[in-house]
């Protein structure tokens, strides 16, 4: 079983900048492809950003040139930095991990999230 813990998340002004990070713990045997979604209150989650393992990366429209993701492959980690933040970004941001196993079975794990709040 693979745990994700999300980290880096808190209280920022609008126009600062935060970077999230995720540590995986558990046995991994292929990473498939890392992200980040988010959810606001009263909102459906929505994808933010995905990595594969080549670095191939997509963004949601909405925060194209202002959020970068990045992945440590030796850690399985992905992070996202997010800069130029808008109160519209104020969400709990999940990391999540689709692997696969050794017997060939995809995963995808969520983590628990992480609050990002962006004031006005």
């Amino acid at each position: 079983q693979v745990q994700l813990v999300e980290s880096g998340g808190g209280l920022v002004q609008a126009g600062g900048s935060l970077r999230l990070s995720c540590a995986a713990s558990g046995s991994i045997f292929r990473v498939n492809v890392m992200g980040w979604y988010r959810q606001a209150p009263g909102k459906q989650r929505e994808l933010v950003a995905t990595i594969t393992t080549g670095g191939t990366t997509t963004y949601a429209d909405a925060v194209k040139g202002r959020f970068t993701i990045s992945r440590d492959n030796s850690k399985n980690m992905p992070y996202l930095q997010m800069n130029s933040l808008k109160p519209e970004d104020t969400a709990v941001y999940y990391c999540t991990v689709s692997h696969t196993n050794r017997g060939g079975i995809i995963y995808n794990d969520w983590g628990q999230g992480t609050q990002v709040t962006v004031s006005s």
